[in-house]
């Protein structure tokens, strides 16, 4: 089913998604981009870090975002153009986290949206913000 088209948003609509991050997740994203940076995957070189601990990758959360644009808003059939990210705060294991999109502008002539795009944990904290440009479906040709 594809996702909503430019004519039946509005500024203003917004979907979620929401992810309790565990230590799997950031073993499988590791391994699937090559990032094995120890401050994600040990422990013991993670505790003499500034976060003391081990912290899951920024663009996990990314991906979040991306799951809520291709999935929900606007939905399948959506292109991502561009994404601007600011990496606010650290995610830690067994932390949830909420991908936030939000419809911010509109051009139908172009047809391309601007989505406020936000990533917060369990405890409101904003962990990441930024923007995205995404072109979405185009109605069906009757």
């Amino acid at each position: 089913m594809p996702g909503k088209t430019i004519s039946e948003l509005k500024v203003g609509d917004f979907a979620e998604f929401t992810k309790t991050i565990s230590e799997a997740d950031i073993y499988l994203f590791a391994g699937v981009t090559g990032d094995l940076n120890p401050a994600h995957i040990n422990e013991e070189y993670a505790k003499n870090t500034f976060f003391k601990t081990r912290i899951a990758h920024g663009i996990l959360q990314a991906g979040f975002i991306s799951a809520t644009i291709g999935m929900q808003l606007p939905g399948p059939g959506t292109i991502y153009i561009r994404q601007e990210l600011n990496f606010l705060a650290p995610v830690r294991i067994g932390d949830t986290i909420t991908a936030r999109v939000e419809v911010a502008e509109m051009n139908p002539e172009k047809n391309r949206v601007v989505l406020k795009t936000t990533c917060s944990n369990q405890n409101q904290e904003t962990v990441l913000d930024g923007q995205a440009l995404v072109s979405p479906p185009k109605a069906p040709k009757q």
